[in-house]
């Protein structure tokens, strides 16, 4: 059986769209659940609230739909639009977080 030139770009399209959507960020009300915990995940929005004491770092990162912590060493600007990629941690006091390695 012959592969025809367009069946392969066919088929490489879609392995492209699929890698796609597997790397676009969520919405982070979204990620906020117990199916996502322990999970790696990325969302997207504005930092907000950056803090620093002595080993412990991070900040809130704030979308259109919710706010998530961030545990992080690095620390972007107040006001930065960025997307974080992380495990999704769920902590008795401090709620949801993703731990950023």
């Amino acid at each position: 059986m012959k592969i025809r030139k367009t069946n392969l770009l066919i088929i490489g399209s879609l392995f492209l769209i699929i890698f796609i959507s597997g790397c676009i960020a969520t919405a982070i009300k979204d990620v906020k659940n117990q199916d996502n915990v322990g999970k790696k995940v990325t969302v997207s929005g504005t930092v907000k609230n950056t803090i620093k004491l002595g080993t412990l770092s991070g900040f809130t990162i704030e979308d259109e739909t919710d706010s998530i912590s961030v545990s992080s060493q690095a620390l972007p600007a107040e006001g930065d639009k960025i997307s974080v990629t992380g495990v999704l941690i769920k902590d008795t006091l401090l709620g949801y977080y993703i731990k950023v390695d």
